[in-house]
């Protein structure tokens, strides 16, 4: 019953946030908060115009000239549109500024995290019910390594795993980021999707990792990670692994619906011959447990000749089996930490697998962040150097494999890898270079 003029006063002394926010009260509000004259006054006082455009009569004047060609030529919520266009632009051009420089051993920007930050990024999990309705999972804590971030959610509020369909997994920035202050999930944000899991008969139909007294994890791909309390089979948190390849763009530039599709690589014109083989390509390896880290290295080099092709893959040995002075230790006790609002443990003999492959120019060829596992091998150790029993690790998606062997030594209480060989498919291999494999 107020009139429309006393809103509009009212209305007059918001920020552009709390403006956007009593816009979503109903329809009403909806066409007074798109008002040119306020969200010109809040354009004005955050981007000064090359030109004057206007003329105030004193500082306290609040309105802009009812004659003024900026207000009447232009559509309701013009100005409203332009300043968020505006803010978005200003925080891209910090984030690439940011992202810019790179790390000549990943290949990566060497800033990825400050850039985060910059841009507001947060993650969050929605879980969908069978009835449609949508369970928020905000609460996380991060932990960022070298190639990726690790985001665990934990909460004494998990709905009923039974009554559960799906889980998707959002990247979420601010409408209108504010560097003097950290971003507030009442404000208006937006959402992009990264992945989609199915949650329906989620003990079947995913990989169990492994267990301890408390919890028993199942991996989900890609990178997704879920721990159900061993005694209620009900959710105890979720853990994602994220590589900052395209990470960014993932969480930013995709809508609530459709996940970001990735640009196709440009082929570069050089010596690429099939009958040459791979050359010069670079990896980059960590092995952590959330915030232990177990191996952290480089490996340049490595090629794969037309005779190492087999079974629509190419062979990228980087430790050899034979060569025992390039076998490498974990160090610490392997296994992949978490914690919840009352319990915390670790799973042994689990972590997570950080790959960063660079092609010869540099340029990130196939990069993954996944939890994994090891598994006891029921083949003895034919290695006359160590006497112990032999693990496996083995990694696979639609872009190639990883396959590590390790043996624990008993006495030295560690693990030593002594086999590790990454397969690239030559679909991949021929969709990046435009060749024939």
């Amino acid at each position: 019953s107020m009139p429309s003029e006393m809103l509009m006063k009212i209305f007059s002394y918001l920020d552009a946030v709390s403006l956007l926010c009593v816009g979503c009260v109903n329809r009403h509000f909806y066409h007074l908060a798109n008002d040119n004259g306020i969200w010109l006054k809040i354009y004005s006082s955050c981007f000064q115009p090359k030109r004057t455009i206007w003329k105030m009569k004193s500082e306290q004047t609040e309105t802009v000239s009812l004659g003024c060609a900026a207000l009447h030529d232009r559509k309701p919520g013009y100005w409203k549109k332009e300043y968020i266009f505006k803010q978005i632009a200003a925080v891209k051009t910090r984030v690439m500024r940011l992202v810019k420089p790179v790390d000549p051993y990943t290949g990566l920007p060497c800033k990825n995290k400050e850039a985060m930050k910059a841009s507001g990024l947060s993650w969050i999990i929605v879980l969908t019910d069978k009835n449609g309705k949508e369970h928020v999972m905000e609460k996380a804590n991060l932990s960022f390594k070298d190639t990726s971030v690790t985001i665990l959610w934990y909460s004494t509020n998990w709905p009923c795993l039974d009554i559960l369909s799906t889980l998707k997994l959002f990247g979420v920035t601010p409408l209108l980021p504010d560097q003097s202050r950290g971003p507030s999930k009442n404000g208006p944000r937006r959402r992009s999707l990264i992945a989609e899991y199915h949650l329906a008969n989620l003990t079947e139909s995913s990989v169990a990792v492994g267990a301890d007294k408390l919890v028993q994890l199942f991996s989900l791909n890609p990178g997704l990670l879920v721990g159900l309390w061993k005694e209620k089979n009900e959710i105890a948190f979720v853990m994602a692994s994220l590589h900052y390849h395209q990470l960014l763009e993932r969480s930013t530039l995709g809508s609530a619906t459709v996940q970001y599709a990735l640009p196709p690589n440009k082929p570069v014109l050089d010596d690429v011959d099939p009958e040459y083989g791979l050359h010069d390509y670079n990896l980059h390896l960590d092995m952590h447990g959330g915030s232990c880290t177990y191996l952290c290295g480089t490996f340049k080099s490595l090629f794969c000749r037309k005779g190492d092709i087999e079974n629509g893959y190419l062979r990228l040995i980087v430790v050899n089996l034979k060569d025992n002075t390039k076998h490498l230790p974990l160090i610490g006790t392997v296994g992949l930490s978490w914690e919840t609002d009352v319990f915390k443990g670790n799973v042994k003999d689990c972590y997570v697998m950080d790959v960063t492959l660079l092609d010869e120019t540099g340029k990130p060829f196939w990069c993954f962040s996944a939890p994994v596992y090891m598994e006891l091998s029921s083949r003895a150790s034919s290695l006359y150097d160590y006497m112990g029993h032999i693990y496996t690790t083995d990694y696979a998606d639609s872009e190639g494999k990883v396959c590590v062997e390790l043996v624990w030594l008993e006495e030295t209480k560690e693990y030593f890898i002594v086999n590790l060989v990454l397969y690239i498919s030559t679909k991949k291999v021929n969709n990046w270079y435009g060749t024939n494999y």
